[in-house]
């Protein structure tokens, strides 16, 4: 089958980028190997949206376009949570609202969305992208298109069709953390971190039972359950042996940090609600694009000519080596301009990507890689591999549509 532009990876990047794809004209194929959209959203339980807001006082939202649609869907539902902080500025919000958000959206943007599909080949023609073989329960298929975007999050699309790519950065690759939602904490008891620190200091667990002692702390709407980021691993998500270790050990863990939670007052009937179910991969591949932002670049709050969407989240790295976390607050606690250029392929033309393969060095990649980024950058991918297959290309025309869809996309129109 052919289509205009296929999309491979359903989470908030991917989705976002295929309803604009879709909203635009181009008939738009959605890849996704889970049952659901929603990514580390709805499959990893990072249940925060972080990016959308600046840091300072002010809390100025800068990703709107599809996202507002999103949020406004998930509010509707109950299912968003008040805007809060801790380093950085945040909103809880409940998963089961985004999988049927997401649904909504892209069905009713007319998005062809295939489940339970991986990317197993795909194949090229001198410098551009020719198609992608999917296999699923059914067998295996090869759908063309004239454009593509990767939001797979590992870079599957790139790499597998012959695209530059890297591992991470020379100079390190942010670690990844099992999202763990903990049920029956009365909404009224208020946990804090400083209790969880001393909560697992109190157990004095052997060495490698638990990794970290302190992470965001969310109570989602509805439920109240609590949800933390603790039990982490080193490992690579491109090596399937090293992959299944680091979900065995962090699963473990999980069962060590819900044994400290129990010790914290009123938190006695606590249970462990669900974990994962997949490890979050902060940091795997990064596509090889034009240009590569750089966190000097962040810090002088550089205008491009080709900007096409907004960041607002801190360098947030977490270490491979120590487990520790850091977190670096861009200049004024402010927003930056993020351009396309990290977004195209430079040896691919017809290859876009967004969510944590855009292109960064270390500390720039840690800041643009959140969930709330993803959908601005997803916006910008999708809406330009949608005018790449209809041949009307350009930065101009990338602007001027997002423009039109309602997103931000320079420092003046905020």
């Amino acid at each position: 089958m052919i289509y205009d532009v296929i999309v491979a990876g359903g989470g908030t990047a991917g989705s976002v980028a295929a309803i604009a794809s879709a909203r635009i004209g181009a008939k738009t194929l959605l890849i996704e190997r889970n049952h659901c959209l929603g990514g580390a959203a709805t499959m990893r339980n990072v249940l925060t949206w972080c990016g959308l807001y600046t840091l300072g006082e002010d809390r100025t939202q800068v990703v709107k376009g599809i996202a507002d649609e999103v949020l406004a869907a998930q509010r509707t539902l109950g299912g968003l949570g008040p805007v809060m902080s801790f380093r950085g500025v945040f909103v809880p919000f409940d998963p089961e609202s985004l999988k049927v958000v997401l649904d909504d959206l892209t069905l009713g943007a007319g998005v062809d969305v295939r489940y339970g599909a991986a990317v197993l080949s795909a194949s090229r023609d001198g410098n551009r992208l020719t198609d992608v073989t999917i296999a699923h329960h059914g067998g295996v298929e090869t759908f063309t298109a004239r454009a593509f975007v990767d939001c797979s999050g590992d870079g599957d699309l790139a790499a597998f069709g012959g695209a530059s790519t890297r591992y991470g950065n020379a100079d390190g690759v942010n670690l990844g953390t099992l999202g763990c939602r903990f049920g029956g904490i009365p909404a009224d008891v208020l946990v804090t971190v400083d209790q969880i620190i001393d909560a697992i200091a109190a157990e004095s667990f052997p060495e490698g039972a638990m990794t970290k002692d302190r992470s965001v702390i969310a109570r989602l709407p509805t439920s109240a359950d609590l949800v933390v980021y603790l039990a982490s691993h080193d490992y690579d998500p491109r090596d399937s042996g090293a992959l299944s270790r680091a979900e065995s050990n962090v699963r473990k863990q999980a069962w060590n940090y819900l044994k400290a939670i129990r010790s914290i007052p009123g938190c006695e009937k606590a249970y462990l609600a669900s974990t994962g179910p997949e490890i979050g991969t902060r940091e795997s591949r990064h596509l090889n694009c034009r240009h590569r932002l750089t966190w000097p670049e962040i810090m002088a709050r550089t205008s491009y000519k080709d900007t096409i969407a907004l960041g607002a989240w801190g360098a947030e790295w977490h270490d491979r080596a120590t487990y520790r976390s850091a977190f670096d607050y861009p200049a004024d606690k402010g927003s930056y301009e993020i351009p396309l250029g990290c977004l195209h392929s430079r040896d691919t033309e017809n290859l876009f990507c967004a969510g944590r393969l855009a292109d960064g060095d270390r500390k720039g990649g840690a800041a643009i890689r959140v969930m709330g980024t993803a959908m601005g950058t997803g916006h910008a991918a999708g809406t330009a591999a949608a005018l790449m297959a209809d041949d009307s290309f350009s930065v101009a025309a990338v602007q001027s549509t997002l423009r039109s869809a309602g997103a931000l996309i320079s420092q003046n129109d905020l």
